[in-house]
């Protein structure tokens, strides 16, 4: 196998990804700015590693010399994203990372022309977010062609990480967002609520900000895009009054001070709670005509999900040629790739 990276090993993630490398015995490198963590783990794995920060361009790309990937672990990634995909680009090297992140999606595909020329593959969203429901997209997409309007969503209780509990706060203070006549627009926290079986009993979801919102577009071209996910009724209205205070919640002093204590009071799901959590994918589309198909499936907990998901996408691009370009998961290894994963049931449609 090619040499590749993962950057940002020492995190909950990316270390559950190292290790499961391991396990398959495959030589990945470990790559971060933590020394002491990053050389410990190494050394514990029998893998080399190689110290670096996203902050010095020039460095960056060297450290990449030779690899023909990154997968990238080390969030939040709307910091982190753009400069290693610049140095991706620059290093000819395909990138993957694990976000959820609107922005870093729209980001990559906005370089979709750069990555083509220079052979490079670009696909954000190698993990739970966003593979799942985005092989529900395009499952929907080919079942109803000229659908106008695509409806997500999950219903998982696993739990979060440090990682992504901060990228959460984060999130929070840019508002809900959907897509609207192809565009993407904010709305309110808790935009909108219904009643959804996510395949394991009708609930109370609420929209919320979901990278969908920008890859299922790319996916299926489809205009109208929302993603869900269940709350309790107590949980929308606290978030719908959320609402009034955004503005307090965009305050760096303040973000930095609330991610601090979260990064610290959250720990991420142990194995024990990984394996016994799974989670129910669905979605809906519908045409002009008020013609609608639905799918959903059951996945793996989210966590175990993107380890397996984003070495399967690691693998794919380390064992044959690719088309530089921006990706999405299913565009990348097509929609029945969600099913591919351990711990997957059968994509069904009604």
């Amino acid at each position: 196998m090619n040499e590749w990276l993962i950057y940002g090993a020492n995190g909950y993630t990316g270390e559950l990804i190292a290790r499961e490398a391991v396990r398959r015995q495959w030589k990945p490198v470990l790559a971060g700015r933590n020394r002491a963590a990053i050389g410990k783990l190494a050394a514990e794995l029998g893998l080399g590693y190689r110290i670096v920060g996203l902050d010095d361009h020039a460095e960056l790309v060297r450290a990449l010399e030779g690899a023909s990937l990154v997968l990238h672990c080390a969030g939040p990634f709307s910091a982190t994203s753009a400069p290693m995909i610049r140095a991706c680009l620059d290093a000819k090297a395909h990138y993957l990372d694990i976000t959820g992140e609107i922005d870093v999606f729209e980001h990559a595909h906005a370089l979709d022309g750069e990555a083509r020329r220079a052979g490079v593959v670009l696909c954000p969203g190698a993990g739970f977010d966003v593979i799942p429901t985005d092989c529900v997209a395009a499952a929907l997409k080919a079942a109803l062609p000229d659908a106008v309007t695509l409806s997500l969503g999950f219903d998982s209780s696993s739990g979060f990480s440090p990682g992504t509990a901060r990228t959460s706060v984060e999130g929070l203070a840019l508002g809900g967002r959907v897509r609207r006549d192809g565009r993407i627009v904010t709305v309110p926290l808790a935009y909108e609520t219904r009643q959804i079986d996510f395949g394991r009993g009708t609930r109370t979801a609420m929209t919320i900000p979901w990278g969908d919102v920008s890859t299922a577009f790319h996916t299926t071209g489809i205009p109208n895009i929302k993603v869900f996910t269940p709350a309790s009724p107590r949980s929308v209205k606290a978030l719908r009054r959320l609402n009034f205070v955004l503005p307090l919640l965009k305050l760096r002093p303040l973000q930095k001070l609330i991610q601090h204590r979260v990064g610290r009071s959250v720990q991420g799901p142990d194995q024990a709670a990984r394996e016994r959590t799974l989670t129910y994918v669905w979605g809906e589309a519908e045409n002009a005509r008020g013609e609608r198909r639905t799918a959903r499936i059951r996945t793996a907990n989210g966590y175990s999900l993107t380890v397996t998901g984003s070495l399967a996408l690691a693998q794919h691009l380390l064992s044959q040629p690719v088309p530089g370009g921006a990706y999405t998961p299913a565009k990348l290894l097509g929609p029945d790739l969600v099913e591919r994963l351990p711990g997957s049931g059968k994509l069904e449609l009604d």
